[in-house]
């Protein structure tokens, strides 16, 4: 098919929506996204929405002995969780050595990063109603199908992005409402989400120290109200979408207390903050605790979770007793084969410590850029490439992000009027260079 009859062709069927170029699959090369209806190439800090860990058609992906092993898992699809396989047993092993923290054995596959948070959520509720009927002194007979008041509901954030699907839609509540509204939901504990603002002076400690008792106070109050009633708290440890929000570790260690206290599971979710793109393998590293559950997706390109000890606290949890939670595919085999490729990559070339690198030289020039830009572009914030910074309103955002396409990058939008730069981990540090030099040719003129 002719990429000029691209759109028109899908547009028949599907929702509206795309980006309005066609991607050249095969010419898109390293950091740059080429379009196959004009040949334009962009740098691209937009990966998919963050779900490309390394850049388009690294020279390793195209290693003969894995393009046969790629061939080899797409002609047949079968369904993981029930029928295992040399190449799902090999990714396992890759995953465990180079990305599984060493206190976290547990692992759930599934297609998709919604259902992967969906399936903790499964994890928390099953773990809490199981602790609370152990403290009966009468064990209840039969099936139980009502857990209303035994672990129920998950505490999570506002400005939160955790899917849209289920569950999740009851936490989704991002500045784009189009995303969630009209949809039925759960009526589950809403928390300030105590977010930093940069540079850090000590006006804005003081601010965000007040804003942090305050979502301990209504955490706390949250548990008042509804005893033995909440299962989990869902974070991200980064909040992407709502607007690249950062926490203070300070305020992370009290979550972990009241998990702790309160008996619920402290659950992360890293679906587009983990696998090193803050320059750590996971975010919450930078945070100096130990989550109970790590739900990843995105760089990882298969999704799931990760679980801790504290998931056997309590016996026949859902990695001992059968159908508890489960998929057909159970994570996409032909994913698996190119994460374990991809994750290979990341360790043989240190792409981690790279990021990290990248990720200091890019804030120190977006950090350049704002001074230069007579107050349009503030509050510079990032961990590695997972970086954005503020204009002064989503029209100048909107506008902004035009201009910058229209000059060779590709970037995100996100919160209210926010940009968000997504690099891949292998970014080279030229391209931060030109990136920046396009960014300050794009702001408004004087």
């Amino acid at each position: 098919m002719k990429p000029s009859d691209v759109h028109a062709t899908i547009a028949k069927h599907l929702p509206a929506g795309s980006e309005p170029i066609v991607l050249d699959v095969e010419g898109s090369h390293g950091p740059y996204l080429r379009d196959a209806l004009t040949g334009k190439e962009y740098i691209d800090f937009f990966t998919y929405f963050a779900s490309a860990p390394i850049g388009h058609n690294h020279p390793k992906m195209h290693d003969s002995d894995f393009i046969e092993k790629m061939m080899s898992v797409a002609i047949t699809k079968p369904s993981s969780s029930d029928f295992f396989t040399t190449y799902m047993a090999e990714f396992v092993e890759t995953f465990s050595k180079h990305i599984m923290p060493a206190s976290m054995q547990h692992l759930f596959l599934i297609a998709g990063g919604a259902l992967a948070v969906e399936n903790a959520l499964k994890v928390a509720f099953d773990w809490k109603v199981r602790r609370n009927i152990a403290t009966f002194s009468k064990p209840p007979t039969g099936r139980m199908h009502k857990i209303d008041g035994m672990g129920s509901k998950i505490i999570h954030f506002r400005e939160a992005f955790h899917g849209r699907s289920g569950y999740t839609m009851s936490m989704t509540n991002t500045n784009d409402e189009r995303k969630y509204m009209y949809f039925p939901k759960f009526d589950w504990p809403r928390i300030m989400n105590p977010k930093l603002r940069f540079p850090i002076t000590d006006e804005v400690l003081a601010d965000v120290k007040r804003a942090e008792e305050i979502a301990i106070t209504q955490i706390e109050y949250a548990l008042q109200q509804h005893p033995g009633d909440i299962a989990g708290l869902i974070i991200e440890p980064i909040q992407g979408e709502g607007g690249d929000n950062h926490f203070r570790p300070e305020f992370f260690k009290e979550l972990r207390r009241l998990a702790d206290e309160h008996e619920f599971l402290l659950i992360m979710d890293e679906v587009q903050s983990g696998m090193g793109i803050t320059g750590k393998m996971w975010a919450v590293e930078h945070m100096g605790i130990e989550p109970d559950i790590i739900v990843f997706g995105k760089k990882a390109q298969v999704c799931g979770f990760i679980a801790g000890p504290r998931i056997d606290d309590v016996p026949n949890n859902v990695f001992e007793e059968e159908s508890r939670i489960n998929s057909t595919w159970g994570g996409d085999l032909t994913d698996m084969v190119r994460s374990q490729r991809f994750i290979e990559i990341m360790a043989e070339e240190k792409l981690v410590e790279h990021t990290a690198k990248m990720g200091e030289k890019l804030i120190a020039g977006l950090q350049t850029v704002a001074a230069g830009s007579k107050g349009f572009l503030d509050n510079v914030r990032g961990r590695g490439m997972m970086v954005a910074f503020d204009v002064p309103n989503s029209a100048e955002r909107d506008a902004l992000l035009a201009r910058m396409k229209d000059n060779g990058v590709y970037a995100l939008s996100c919160g209210n009027r926010s940009v968000r730069f997504r690099g891949t981990l292998d970014t080279p540090a030229e391209i931060i260079d030109k990136t920046l030099e396009i960014l300050a040719a794009s702001l408004p003129k004087a």
